[in-house]
């Protein structure tokens, strides 16, 4: 659906829930925020596009947010059906855009060893088979401008999911298209059930960048999971994800705190239970994500401690 003149909302589904891509259209060319998964874009993408008119080689570039197989699995698909238009990724991010094993055991695989969390074996064959990934074609950084024709948008370096998350920032329609930058205080079904925690990862840019957001001023905000935030709803999307993570330092302070042994990333994620959300335990493990970026983030604080025991394990000590 068309949400603003030439900024088009296109929601694929994705199992249970959904992924929102993003058209904007200008008088020459058009760039698409996020291509979801291979059928994302042959499925939802492509028969959108020749329903509203919108030729398909109007369509010049495609921004991916961040290097999550459901933010790119559909670039090899989007190539296959429109081979001029080019693949952008933050320079960050772009290799494991390109490179699903990489994504595999650096992204999701970064808790195996030390934490003793990964994805089960179902999710990681799935990933694979919805992913078509493709060498990136543009690396940016942060602050590059697309012209479209009659209109500019402006690339924003907003880490913390991701080490090279990006948003785009659309100023003619007050507008900020930011995937997963910010995180809410849970990821949604479809149908609004709470799902999993948010996983950001390092908290202290997270919250850097979510407050960048809140400096444009920006009267939409567009996400990839969630619905549409409008007027006050995006200031109360804003505010409600960074007091998350203050909630995470407060739940996880005290869990450390009255422990006389070290505990794993794990141990307290369990320990703190319905304390960090409404999610059931397989969806609750998935926390170790944002509470390992809280846990490092009170480390360099001074209030808590790592260290790698014998096994392999990591493990966290309250500084007493």
């Amino acid at each position: 659906m068309e949400l603003r003149p030439g900024l088009h909302r296109i929601q694929a589904p994705l199992g249970e829930r959904f992924v929102a891509l993003y058209l904007l259209e200008g008088d020459d060319a058009a760039l698409l925020v996020d291509t979801g998964v291979r059928e994302s874009v042959t499925d939802t993408l492509l028969p959108y596009l020749d329903a509203a008119g919108i030729p398909r080689e109007k369509l010049r570039w495609a921004v991916d947010t961040h290097c999550d197989f459901d933010h790119t699995g559909g670039n090899g698909a989007l190539k296959a059906a429109i081979p001029g238009v080019q693949i952008v990724a933050h320079e960050l991010d772009a290799p494991l855009v390109e490179d699903v094993q990489r994504l595999i055991d650096e992204r999701y695989g970064e808790f195996r060893d030390t934490d003793g969390f990964d994805d089960p074996p179902e999710t990681t064959a799935y990933l694979r088979s919805v992913s078509d990934l493709v060498p990136v074609d543009v690396r940016v950084s942060g602050g590059e401008e697309f012209d479209l024709g009659g209109r500019r948008v402006r690339v924003l370096h907003v880490p913390g999911h991701s080490p090279g998350h990006v948003a785009i920032h659309d100023a003619e329609n007050r507008a900020l298209l930011i995937g997963d930058a910010t995180l809410g205080t849970t990821v949604p079904f479809a149908d609004g059930r709470a799902a999993f925690p948010p996983t950001y990862r390092d908290v202290d840019p997270y919250v850097e960048s979510l407050r960048a957001f809140r400096a444009l001023d920006a009267d939409l905000l567009l996400t990839a999971h969630y619905p549409v935030y409008e007027g006050d709803g995006v200031a109360a999307f804003l505010d409600g994800s960074e007091a998350y993570t203050q909630r995470i330092d407060e739940v996880v302070s005290a869990l450390l705190a009255e422990r006389t042994e070290p505990a794993t990333t794990l141990e307290l994620v369990r320990a703190a239970g319905a304390e960090l959300g409404p999610w059931g335990p397989d969806a609750l493990d998935y926390a170790v994500f944002p509470v390992t970026g809280n846990l490092e983030r009170l480390e360099r604080r001074g209030l808590a401690t790592s260290a790698i025991e014998a096994d392999g394990r990591r493990t966290w000590r309250w500084v007493r």
